[in-house]
This record gives C-alpha cells, sequence and structure tokens, in this order.
C-alpha cells in the first residue's frame, strides 16, 4: 500500500511592486522643468526612472534633466503629441505617470497614482490642479476650468477624460492604443489618448489628486483660438474613430450575463 503524500502548505509569493515610469515632455522650459524635477526627487515612492522628452529646445532643458538624473529622449518633431507619444514609447515601466515641465507634484503624488491603480480595473487615472496665482485665485480657477473641461470632454467623448498635466496611465492600455493616437497634428494630446482609449476603458478623474501648475495656460490671448482649434481637431479625428453616440451607447450598454 503506498503511502498518501503529504500536503504542503501554501506558498505566499510576494507581489511584485509595479515598475514606475514618470514622462515629462519638454521645450524650452529649464526652469519649470528645474523646479518640477526637483519635486519628483522628494516623493515619499521613488519612480524607477524620470524621461524627459525634449521637443528641440534651443535652452539647457535637456542638461537640466540630466542633472536631475533623468533619462533624455530626443523627439524632433515640435509638439506635444509627438513628444508625449515618444515618452511613452520609450518608458520601461508598468505604470507611466505623465506631467507638464511646469507641473508642481507634492510628495505623496506618485504614490496616489499607484493607490489608485492598484484596483486592476482602473486603466489610467487623472487629477486636478491649482494656478500659481495670488490667495485663493489658484484654486477658484483651476477648479472653473478643469471643472469645465472634464464635463465639457465627457460629455463629447461618452467616458471621461485625461488632463496631462497630472495623469497615469497603465503601459499595457497605452501599448494597446499607440497606433490609434496622433503624433504629429496639433491636437490636445491628453484628450486625444483618452478618446483612443476609449469607452472599455476605465479612467477614473481623481479630484483628491492635485498638483500646482503655471498659470500661463489660462491667460486671456491668442492662445485661447489655438487652444480651441486643437479641442475641435482632436474631436474630429477621434469621432471619425468613433463618433460619440456610439461612444455613448457602448457607455450604457448592459455587460451579458455570464451563466
Amino acid at each position: 500500500m503506498s503511502a498518501t503524500p503529504a500536503r504542503t502548505a501554501p506558498v505566499d509569493r510576494p507581489v511584485r511592486e509595479p515598475v514606475v515610469s514618470v514622462v515629462v515632455p519638454v521645450r524650452d522650459d529649464a526652469a519649470h522643468l528645474d523646479a518640477c524635477l526637483r519635486r519628483l526627487a522628494r516623493q515619499s515612492v521613488a519612480p524607477d526612472e524620470v524621461v524627459v522628452v525634449d521637443n528641440g529646445s534651443s535652452d539647457a532643458s535637456a542638461d537640466v534633466a540630466r542633472r536631475w538624473g533623468a533619462r533624455v529622449v530626443h523627439e524632433p518633431r515640435v509638439g506635444i503629441p509627438a513628444a508625449a507619444a515618444a515618452g511613452y514609447d520609450a518608458a520601461r515601466g508598468d505604470v507611466i505617470l505623465r506631467l507638464d515641465a511646469d507641473s508642481r507634484p507634492d510628495e505623496g503624488w506618485v504614490a496616489h497614482a499607484l493607490h489608485v491603480l492598484a484596483d486592476p480595473r482602473v486603466d489610467a487615472v487623472t487629477g486636478t490642479g491649482r494656478f500659481d496665482l495670488p490667495g485663493r485665485r489658484g484654486r477658484r480657477v483651476a477648479r472653473a476650468y478643469l471643472g469645465a473641461y472634464y464635463v465639457l470632454g465627457h460629455l463629447a467623448a461618452g467616458h471621461p477624460v485625461l488632463w496631462g498635466s497630472s495623469m497615469a496611465v497603465r503601459a499595457d492600455a497605452w501599448r494597446r492604443v499607440r497606433e490609434h493616437v496622433t503624433r504629429v497634428e496639433d491636437v490636445h494630446d491628453d484628450l486625444d489618448l483618452a478618446l483612443a482609449l476609449g469607452p472599455a476603458a476605465r479612467v477614473v478623474v481623481d479630484r483628491g489628486w492635485c498638483v500646482g501648475v503655471s498659470a500661463r495656460s489660462v491667460r486671456f490671448g491668442r492662445q485661447w483660438v489655438t487652444r480651441l482649434g486643437r479641442a475641435f481637431r482632436t474631436l474630429g479625428r477621434q469621432w471619425r474613430v468613433l463618433p460619440p453616440w456610439e461612444r455613448w451607447a457602448a457607455r450604457w450598454r448592459p455587460v451579458p450575463h455570464r451563466s
């Protein structure tokens, strides 16, 4: 009679922490970049790499990046869409976080993103900001500006959208849509990426994830005409792929019951 083999207790294998990349596109913005990287160096959870995409700078942006230990990627095609996409392509992480050169993350910025993305159902997360304006104006203007952006963006997309000054996306989600984003046209790259991810992706707008940011994007002037033009081009391009009514229908379509 053969002996019954003894049962062994299951071994708890440690969960591997995700590799974290931070991507920062920059063009002729060395001073802002220096302040941004200074804050990234003080994170409570340090990123595994910082990728600075030098988008044809004529100033010391690339030198500033190297001084802070960032890996510099050169993208000669001028424009944030090309620069951001080049950074995401070059990132080695499981999770790709994104800042602009004029973003000011606090010490818990990376940790907060990882906390949200610990939910495997979440594909991307984006946050809010406070503009560098006197007194309480910075938060009030940011609340109005970003509130309008998120509401109108959601209506146009049929699902939540992303804000490039503070966002994170899983690397596998990026790889899934990287051929469908706009790289060479003058569009809003963050909105374009959100639309490319589509209604099947789960994007979280986390109003507690806040960064400081320069107020130059909300100053009145001709830039508003340019920015509106980018918005219409972004929507037009992605709506040709999937119209907004189909996006909304996909969001509201019931999930089939699995027996």
